[in-house]
């Protein structure tokens, strides 16, 4: 190479195309990397499963009722002594969405025919089990 200053240094096409391959690869990889990370990222969202859900007030639910939160899915029965449970929407059986019934007082799958009281005990049907439970407390005046 020539040290004077009219010589010009060259960059063969070879090199600029290796160049922007590089280039191009890099920022492949780091949007592969990007998207797998928000992949496996963890997606907790208010009112998700597995969330904590402010059903309201407790003097909201009267007595021997049941109702349904929207937000998490789930029902309040408020039992006789007063009692507060949270049951899960869903049959222990196979897993379908269970309505509460006001005239008959009970819930029943529409699937395949069990039948759960306010308590979410099975009093009829296929289902192993009774619906699930929430833990449900009482913070702040707040039925969580």
């Amino acid at each position: 190479m020539d040290s004077s200053p009219d010589s010009k240094q060259t960059i063969s096409r070879r090199q600029v195309f290796g160049a922007i391959w590089g280039v191009s690869l890099v920022a492949l990889v780091g949007q592969f990397g990007g998207a797998l990370f928000q992949f496996f990222k963890p997606q907790i969202a208010a009112g998700g499963f597995g969330s904590k859900v402010i059903a309201g007030k407790p003097k909201e639910f009267k007595v021997n009722t049941v109702s349904y939160v929207q937000e998490g899915r789930f029902y309040i029965s408020r039992l006789e002594d007063g009692g507060i449970l949270a049951l899960w929407q869903r049959c222990t059986h196979l897993g379908c969405t269970v309505p509460w019934v006001d005239a008959e007082n009970r819930f029943h799958c529409p699937c395949h025919g069990s039948i759960f009281d306010s308590q979410g005990l099975v009093t009829a049907g296929p289902a192993p089990r009774p619906l699930d439970l929430y833990p449900a407390t009482v913070v702040n005046n707040e039925l969580i």
